[in-house]
């Protein structure tokens, strides 16, 4: 029977597994989207563009490049939708001025000042606090359906406070990642 307890907390855990795992990668496109002074493509190709009705990515609906340092290039596959990916860069927070030919979007990427390394640093805390509040979500969810499991009889209370540590354990090693993202983002903000 003791088997039986020890699965239910190991196998809420392995369940949710996979939601932890889409944390650290958000937090990973949530830092890549925050712009250096240095082009990267990721910088745009997750922005969301309002195309024939539907939300769409700009890298579902071109190629993005960047063949010089400071310059994104992006060509459409269908010359209508430039106009649109255009406003979508222009509404977005980048602060970048694309400029179009009617075929492809260029954008320069001009060197951060102080206050927009500032504004950058700030903005990159804000998304990773939403990586770790879904994560702490995550985290509270699992021990409600092991406590739930307890006052049911269907797990013991050492298996609670079992997974709570294996929990933390978890939450901890997801944390020193993020810290680590963070921490290289930062010095890339400030360096570029």
């Amino acid at each position: 029977m003791s088997d039986f307890y020890y699965l239910v907390y190991k196998e809420l855990i392995a369940s949710r597994k996979k939601d932890f795992d889409s944390a650290l990668e958000m937090a990973k496109m949530e830092a890549a989207a925050i712009r250096t002074g240095r082009a990267n493509p990721s910088l745009v190709e997750d922005i969301q563009v309002e195309y024939l009705g539907a939300r769409s990515r700009v890298k579902e609906l071109a190629s993005i490049s960047a063949p010089e340092p400071r310059v994104i290039v992006i060509q459409p596959w269908d010359a209508t939708v430039v106009p649109l990916i255009e406003k979508a860069i222009r509404e977005s927070s980048l602060g970048l001025n694309p400029a179009n030919d009617g075929h492809t979007i260029r954008l320069t990427i001009p060197p951060l000042n102080e206050e927009r390394r500032k504004e950058f640093t700030k903005i990159l805390h804000q998304k990773i606090e939403e990586v770790r509040v879904r994560i702490r979500q995550t985290r509270e969810d699992i021990l409600r359906k092991v406590q739930t499991a307890v006052k049911e009889k269907t797990a013991r209370e050492d298996e609670a406070f079992k997974a709570k540590d294996e929990l933390q354990k978890i939450v901890d090693d997801l944390q020193k990642k993020i810290d680590e993202m963070v921490k290289k983002k930062e010095q890339e903000l400030m360096n570029s």
